[in-house]
C-alpha cells in the first residue's frame, strides 16, 4: 500500500507577457504527496496569504493532463491538458463566469520523492485569451 509523504512544495506562478516581477507570486508550504500507477497527488492547505485559508487543494498529475482541484464548492476543476482548451465555470460569491484553459506546454519530470511540474497556459474569458501564465512547481520529500 502507498502511503502519503510529507512534502515541502514551492509554486511560482509568472505572467508570460510582463516583464514585471511584481506580477509573480510564489507559494512555499508543506503538504502530501503520493505517486501510484504513474500518476502523481500532491496536497497543501491554503492561508490568508492567499486569500483562500484553511482550502484544501489538490494537484492530480498524470502523464500528459494535469487537474487542479479545490475543496471550497467555489470553483470548477481546472484541467491543463497539452494543446487542449478546458472551460469550466468558476464561482465566486457575486456570481459565476466561464473560463478557459489553453495548455500549450506541460514538463513533467514527477518520480516517487518529488519532482518539478512546469505548465504553460493561456487563461481566457468568452474564448478571449486575458493571460498568459506559466506554473513552476517543485515539490521535495521530507525526511520522514
Amino acid at each position: 500500500m502507498d502511503d502519503m509523504k510529507k512534502v515541502f512544495i514551492s509554486i511560482k506562478g509568472l505572467p508570460v507577457y510582463s516583464a514585471d516581477e511584481d506580477d509573480a507570486f510564489e507559494l512555499l508550504t508543506d503538504g502530501e504527496y503520493l505517486r501510484h500507477n504513474g500518476i502523481s497527488t500532491f496536497s497543501y492547505i491554503e492561508s490568508t496569504l492567499t486569500g483562500q485559508d484553511g482550502q484544501l487543494t489538490t494537484f492530480n498529475v498524470e502523464k500528459d493532463r494535469v487537474v487542479l482541484k479545490r475543496n471550497d464548492g467555489m470553483s470548477g476543476d481546472m484541467i491543463f491538458s497539452e494543446n487542449q482548451k478546458h472551460h469550466f465555470l468558476y464561482d465566486t460569491p457575486v456570481g459565476s463566469v466561464m473560463l478557459g484553459i489553453d495548455t500549450h506546454s506541460i514538463k513533467n519530470n514527477m518520480s516517487d520523492d518529488g519532482g518539478n511540474l512546469e505548465i504553460r497556459y493561456d487563461i481566457e474569458v468568452d474564448n478571449v485569451a486575458v493571460s498568459q501564465n506559466l506554473f513552476k512547481i517543485n515539490v521535495k520529500s521530507l525526511p520522514q
